[in-house]
C-alpha cells in the first residue's frame, strides 16, 4: 500500500464540510413558501489531497471555504418544494463549481417533524 502511494497509485481521500448552516425557502406546505428555512448539510467529497499535501499549496488543495461560500449564496437564491430536488441540483453545483465527481450529501431539516431531532435524505452521486 504504501509502494502505491509513493507510486503515485489508488487514492481514497475526501473532503468533508459537517453542519453547514444555508439558508433557502424549501416545503410543500404554503406557510413553507413564504419563509427561509435553515438546513444543515454534511458534504463528502472525493478529492485527491496529495498534490495539497505533498507541496502545501493551497492551490492544489480544495478551497472548502470558497465552497462553502458559493453554495450559501446559491441556497439563499434557491426556492424548492422537496429536499431531495435541493440535494440533486447541490450536487450539480458542486460538480461544476470544483470538478468534484464523488459526491455524498446529506441534509437535515431540522423541525420538519415533531419531537424529532432532525429528518433528511442522504445521497451520493457520480459524474
Amino acid at each position: 500500500m504504501a509502494d502505491d502511494i509513493a507510486a503515485g497509485g489508488p487514492v481514497s481521500d475526501t473532503v468533508f464540510l459537517e453542519g453547514l448552516q444555508v439558508e433557502t425557502v424549501i416545503g410543500v406546505y404554503e406557510w413553507e413558501r413564504s419563509i427561509r428555512q435553515t438546513l444543515w448539510l454534511d458534504l463528502t467529497l472525493a478529492f485527491d489531497c496529495r498534490p495539497a499535501g505533498t507541496s502545501d499549496d493551497l492551490a492544489k488543495a480544495l478551497d472548502y471555504d470558497a465552497l462553502s461560500k458559493h453554495i450559501r449564496a446559491w441556497a439563499s437564491e434557491q426556492s424548492f418544494e422537496l429536499i431531495e430536488t435541493f440535494a440533486e441540483q447541490l450536487c450539480t453545483l458542486i460538480y461544476t463549481f470544483a470538478d468534484i465527481r464523488d459526491i455524498q450529501v446529506r441534509i437535515n431539516k431540522r423541525g420538519a417533524v415533531a419531537a424529532c431531532a432532525g429528518v433528511g435524505i442522504h445521497i451520493r452521486r457520480t459524474f
